[in-house]
């Protein structure tokens, strides 16, 4: 199946599109089958408004060793809710609903600028000036290139959200930068596990001091957190409880250090593939 065309995400305002997910009318257009689990192309509409989403049903998550079975679809939706309460928006409107194949995770389609560049493979030792290094990535035939991103302040932020809510599978085909400068970031099915599961490809600024806006908004996120905070309200009803525990943890932690972490050597720092 082709892929199918991608709307902006500013076709709707965030408190519309929240309610266009949660109350409008699904209609499958396509599966996405390049997706580990069942992911549908959807369209939404509600009243007079209308937009193209993404459709993850919970009955179409594949199992997995280190996460409950059935929760992959809760953990998207409090990505998003996380990613809100920073102030940054980084993950796009996102919900918990009933569709056509039960309970799952919508969340608006965002349309990719392919021109935006916050990704390479270069031949050099040392990323050029504006990059940041990852690592050295094998090319094939016995070759290797450097892998370097973007030394964007956006995909910063998304770094220090991505070391909150323990990321997984940060990949480069999850970054999603649009024509007008916004980037957004998708995919967070395996987050918030209580051990540290942080896998990225945005290492390029680990153990260095976290910016004066990162240590605002953490702060802004443990106060959220706090026993009666608005968000951990929210987050009680998609995460358990050592999960929610172990998310101010990691708040805490960050706030401490003053630096973006550094791979623990414990667990791939790498997803693989990186794409």
């Amino acid at each position: 199946m082709p892929a199918p065309e991608r709307i902006p995400t500013g076709r709707v305002s965030t408190p519309d599109a929240l309610t266009l997910l949660a109350k409008g009318e699904l209609t499958a257009r396509g599966r996405l089958r390049e997706a580990s689990n069942a992911v549908l192309y959807c369209a939404v509409s509600y009243e007079d408004e209308e937009a193209h989403c993404v459709y993850k049903p919970i009955a179409g998550e594949r199992p997995l060793w280190d996460f409950p079975d059935g929760t992959l679809a809760q953990r998207e939706v409090a990505a998003y809710e996380v990613s809100q309460a920073t102030g940054w928006g980084l993950v796009p409107p996102t919900v918990l609903r009933d569709g056509p194949y039960g309970q799952g995770m919508v969340q608006l389609w965002v349309e990719a600028d392919p021109e935006a560049a916050l990704l390479a493979l270069v031949e050099d030792d040392e990323p050029a000036d504006g990059w940041k290094a990852v690592g050295l990535a094998e090319v094939g035939e016995g070759r290797a290139a450097l892998l370097v991103h973007a030394d964007d302040p956006r995909l910063r932020r998304l770094a220090v959200l991505d070391a909150v809510i323990n990321n997984g599978d940060r990949k480069g085909g999850h970054l999603l930068p649009t024509a007008d400068g916004t980037l957004y970031a998708i995919d967070h099915g395996v987050t918030f596990n209580v051990d540290d599961k942080l896998r990225t490809l945005l290492w390029g600024w680990a153990g260095e001091p976290l910016p004066s806006e990162a240590v605002t908004a953490l702060t802004t996120l443990a106060t959220a957190l706090s026993d009666g905070g608005t968000l951990a309200t929210r987050l009680a009803e998609l995460l358990t409880p050592a999960e929610v525990a172990a998310l101010s943890g990691r708040v805490a932690a960050l706030l401490r250090s003053g630096t973006h972490p550094v791979p623990s050597g414990d667990w791939p720092a790498i997803p693989w593939p990186p794409v």
